[in-house]
């Protein structure tokens, strides 16, 4: 009997090779294009709120700002509210507002106080002092009343006004500086710096105005002094008696002798002899 012949199994398929594993180089390039995507990213995000958008456009000194409308509403330590362009209109001449960051901490301490010193030479040419900060109406008025301020304390939590003006610090801080307009709404100073240069830059500012004006203005005539009556008409009177009193008197001119004839001799006589009477 023939052998019966088994059928063999096909054998299994072949697995797939395992993919190859990515090279340096292209793994160093597919890390710089994600860098590359997430910064693209991140500068096309813009930051849409009011302080940010203000920041960017803070005006320059010499920069002429519409006060309708600038830097939103704020309040007075004391909770009024109020704008900078209401407080610009109740100043004679502008307004000064100098940032600082914290209040009651010692360097916004001592900006405070060296502006609460010189608070009568810089106001005296009727500009307005406020100190600004993001405090609460409650802090500020603490610090209002403990260091004895003349000025009131501005509270700006949202930042609005304080980014207007450029001194928004980044994330959410407040720069130091100082921001002065006049009434017209032109910028006077805007930079920012520390507890003593901020007032130096507002006495820097008063003392140039007054110098201006001292040197525009004409000068002024000195007033002619009325003199009394007495003196006036003594000044009126002919002056041909004094003038007769004071002249020294001339001397009288030496009479010449008359020539004396004796016979046909002349003989002259001395001044003396002409004037002495003859002898009977």
């Amino acid at each position: 009997m023939a052998p019966e012949l088994r059928k063999r199994k096909a054998p299994p398929p072949a697995p797939e090779p395992a993919p190859k594993k990515a090279s340096k180089a292209s793994k160093a390039s597919k890390a710089v294009s994600k860098v590359k995507e997430a910064v693209v990213g991140k500068s096309a995000k813009v930051d849409t709120t009011p302080a940010a958008s203000a920041k960017t456009g803070a005006p320059a000194v010499g920069d002429v700002i519409t006060l309708d409308g600038f830097g939103g509403e704020i309040e007075t330590n004391d909770g009024k509210k109020t704008t900078l362009k209401a407080l610009v209109d109740e100043s004679k001449s502008g307004v000064v507002l100098f940032t600082y960051p914290k209040a009651s901490t010692p360097g916004c301490t001592t900006q405070v106080c060296l502006f609460r010193d010189s608070y009568e030479p810089l106001t005296a040419g009727g500009l307005a002092i406020y100190g600004l900060s993001k405090d609460s109406p409650k802090a500020n008025t603490t610090f209002h009343t403990k260091q004895k301020l003349p000025y009131p304390l501005l509270c700006d939590p949202s930042a609005t006004l304080i980014g207007a003006i450029g001194l928004k610090k980044a994330p959410a801080g407040t720069q130091r500086g100082v921001f002065a307009v006049d009434k017209s709404g032109k910028v006077l100073i805007s930079e920012p710096g520390g507890p003593a240069a901020t007032v130096n830059a507002v006495k820097a500012l008063v003392e140039g105005s007054a110098a201006g004006e001292t040197k525009d203005e004409p000068a002024a005539e000195k007033p002619t002094e009325e003199k009394p009556a007495e003196e006036k008409a003594a000044e009126d009177k002919p002056a041909t008696d004094d003038a007769a009193a004071d002249k020294p008197a001339e001397a009288a001119p030496a009479l010449a002798a008359a020539p004396e004839t004796n016979g046909d001799t002349i003989t002259e006589k001395k001044p003396e002899e002409a004037v002495k009477d003859p002898v009977d």
